[in-house]
């Protein structure tokens, strides 16, 4: 008997609204062998975001995965920019090793986040995930993230800040103090899962306005669901959804 699957949920990309991406080596392997490789895939980025105009806010490269985090103009230029750069570093990759076949998973998972909300959660999430990992106990002490230009104001030609960092009653210096105190403390369990979940399921990190003009747009439910059994009628009420979000 075939065995049946469930079709792919189709990706959820809207201009102007900021998507966190998240590409993983394939089979979970590495995607970066050597110290070389990081400022290979830098200008490859560099060149993708100029190709698409995408602006990219925040960024960590791991071992075997990447996160970007970036709000596109087009519905389009997510795809666009996930193919070009792709394409351009395998083509390193396997040049530079004299190896051959893929080198990434073959589907990028993605969620829309809710500016207002989310943003810098999700901005602390990627920034800290060298720490999560054991690899170094300050995110500043890991060259290959957007930590050290957000939290250092160190120059970092790849990115191009969100509005609500830009705070207009802020100077730099002061703005900079301020998203540092934000990593001080351990990310909240309960919005690590939140993030976690919308990009597994391909869904927006966001809830209530946000999520009902993203369902208007799209015309179809786009909320995060719990695992298991899906609810017959009727949308979560909070105290539901909340439940569902800290899974």
């Amino acid at each position: 008997m075939a065995r049946m699957t469930m079709p792919r949920r189709p990706r959820i990309h809207l201009p102007g609204v900021p998507i966190h991406l998240v590409q993983r080596g394939h089979n979970r392997g590495a995607c970066f062998f050597t110290e070389e490789d990081y400022p290979a895939y830098r200008a490859w980025l560099g060149e993708a975001l100029k190709k698409t105009g995408c602006a990219l806010h925040a960024y960590v490269l791991m071992t075997n995965r990447v996160h970007l985090l970036l709000t596109p103009p087009t519905g389009q230029a997510v795809s666009q920019l996930v193919i070009s750069l792709g394409r351009r570093y395998v083509q390193y990759i396997n040049k530079t090793y004299k190896r051959t076949g893929t080198l990434w998973d073959s589907r990028y998972k993605s969620s829309l986040v809710h500016a207002e909300d989310d943003l810098l959660t999700c901005r602390r999430y990627i920034e800290l995930n060298p720490v999560c990992a054991g690899m170094v106990d300050d995110p500043a002490a890991y060259p290959w993230s957007s930590y050290r230009a957000n939290g250092l104001g160190q120059p970092d030609a790849l990115l191009r800040p969100h509005a609500l960092y830009l705070s207009p009653d802020r100077k730099a210096q002061a703005r900079q103090a301020a998203y540092r105190a934000l990593f001080r403390s351990e990310l909240d369990k309960e919005a690590l899962a939140d993030i976690r979940l919308a990009l597994n399921q391909g869904r927006p990190l966001g809830k209530g306005r946000f999520l009902d003009r993203i369902e208007q747009m799209i015309g179809r439910r786009c909320e995060v669901r719990p695992r298991g059994r899906p609810r017959k009628i009727g949308r979560p009420d909070v105290t539901e959804q909340q439940q569902v979000l800290s899974l």
